[in-house]
């Protein structure tokens, strides 16, 4: 960039004269660990219980993604109807976890399941007759 063009920005953020501040004031990004000092306060707040003895948590959305959290911290308040699950996340399509979830399946979640077997052949054929 030229100078006249350098000149020209500097002078819109500007305050007032020369030898002032350019802006108001500077804002501060907050850090994950204020929010999460914050969730603490508000979940001790609560009463919330730690739960032991929870290996895995997976919780299945509907486009058929599972968000799964690995030897997680779970905490319960059960008079605020409150759980809050902490811990190292990860998101996978619902074939990586096959077999080991079919236990934790419901009704809703085998019926997609089997919506999705049977979209499976359809999509090798179309992959498959292409190349």
């Amino acid at each position: 960039m030229n100078q006249e063009k350098l000149a020209k920005l500097q002078a819109q953020v500007r305050i007032g004269g020369k030898g002032t501040a350019r802006r108001k004031k500077k804002v501060v990004h907050k850090t994950a660990t204020a929010d999460d000092k914050k969730l603490q306060g508000s979940l001790k707040k609560l009463a919330v219980n730690n739960i032991a003895g929870i290996e895995e948590v997976n919780m299945i959305k509907d486009d058929g993604t599972v968000i799964h959290f690995n030897n997680p911290k779970v905490q319960a308040s059960l008079s605020a109807n409150t759980f809050a699950i902490t811990g190292n996340v990860e998101i996978k399509q619902l074939t990586e976890m096959l077999p080991g979830i079919l236990s934790q399946l419901g009704a809703d979640s085998l019926s997609s399941l089997r919506k999705l077997a049977e979209h499976f052949p359809r999509q090798c054929e179309r992959c498959c007759g292409e190349s």
